[in-house]
């Protein structure tokens, strides 16, 4: 995929936009936003909360209820959905494509819905609301805040599958890599690959949850229409759950062979190590013996001597080893 340089900001504003609910809209800035009245169409306002102008605003001249706006600021969040009296808090997260970045590091999207207003807010940059923006200018946009929702949940889900994808052919390389000889790369690449899966994971249930609940609490924002489509996200998101539970126990078979090989490796050299000291031991014992600086050493005054006993010594030892070989040690 190529790259996204982030859009400026103007002191926190991102963009906003004014929808014309036939899938245009056009660009206005804070002066606009100031000025904006539902009868000139939907207003869509993406803030980047990084910055201190977007949490005054919202806690100020926003007119939303001060729990909602703390919600669209707050530091820490988990995927959720709140529906309220006057609108719908949805609150998701969706896999970090900023260069450099691991895809498990996930990027949460702060999301307020009202009829005519739509309120986005982010940390970081997420493609996806670059891509509904796009579609607005090319006049190919969501004409109500249920599409709205509808396109962003979609487009999110759509890169958290690529992700599962990316995950599952990881997996496959790493299965096929196990039976080769570099078993130490391959055994922490997998530790790497389960910990990619356990953070997604992790995150994923919660939006599975919040998406669920949008469904079975019918909120007026929401067509029919657009219930239908995010219930078919919920259940594209537990799919890619299975799918990773899957690849999780896949990880883990082959973490074990890899570990198994391991050990089996390293006990063929113990092994090694062990009959060779075997072998040797009694023959050191001999040499040390004949060593010593005694008299009455045989041997010792022939010059056959030597001969005669590095002889010995080499029939001990193939003695040993075929008593090993026989008895199936080695």
């Amino acid at each position: 995929m190529s790259q996204q340089q982030p859009p400026p900001t103007e002191h926190g504003l991102v963009w906003a936009m004014i929808l014309d609910r036939r899938g245009g809209g056009s660009r206005i800035g804070w002066e606009g936003l100031a000025s904006w009245r539902p009868e000139q169409g939907l207003l869509w306002v993406h803030f980047d909360i990084s910055e201190p102008a977007p949490e005054q605003w919202l806690e100020e001249k926003s007119g939303l209820e001060l729990p909602i706006a703390a919600a669209l600021v707050a530091e820490d969040t988990r995927p959720r959905s709140a529906p309220s009296r006057n609108g719908l808090l949805v609150i998701l997260r969706g896999v970090n494509l900023n260069p450099g970045a691991e895809p498990d590091d996930m990027v949460s999207v702060r999301v307020w819905l009202e009829r005519d207003r739509i309120f986005t807010a982010r940390r970081r940059q997420l493609r996806i609301s670059g891509e509904i923006k796009a579609a607005i200018e090319s006049g190919e946009g969501p004409s109500s805040p249920g599409e709205f929702l509808c396109v962003l949940v979609e487009g999110l889900v759509d890169r958290i599958g690529e992700s599962v994808d990316d995950l599952d052919e990881h997996i496959d390389a790493l299965e096929a890599a196990a039976g080769e000889h570099n078993i130490m790369e391959v055994r922490g690449q997998l530790a790497d690959m389960r910990r990619q899966t356990a953070q997604l994971r992790r995150f994923l249930a919660p939006q599975r949850d919040a998406l669920d609940r949008l469904v079975r609490q019918p909120d007026a924002i929401l067509s029919e229409a657009d219930n239908l489509a995010i219930r078919e996200q919920a259940d594209r998101v537990q799919r890619f759950l299975e799918d990773l539970d899957l690849i999780r126990e896949r990880g883990m078979v082959s973490q074990e062979e890899v570990v198994s090989r391991l050990a089996f490796q390293q006990n063929q050299r113990i092994l090694v190590l062990s009959v060779l000291s075997a072998v040797f031991l009694p023959l050191t014992f001999l040499t040390g013996l004949m060593g010593m600086n005694v008299g009455g050493i045989p041997g010792a005054e022939t010059t056959l001597g030597f001969f005669a006993a590095s002889a010995l010594l080499v029939a001990l030892g193939a003695l040993i080893a075929v008593y090993f070989r026989r008895n199936k040690w080695f």
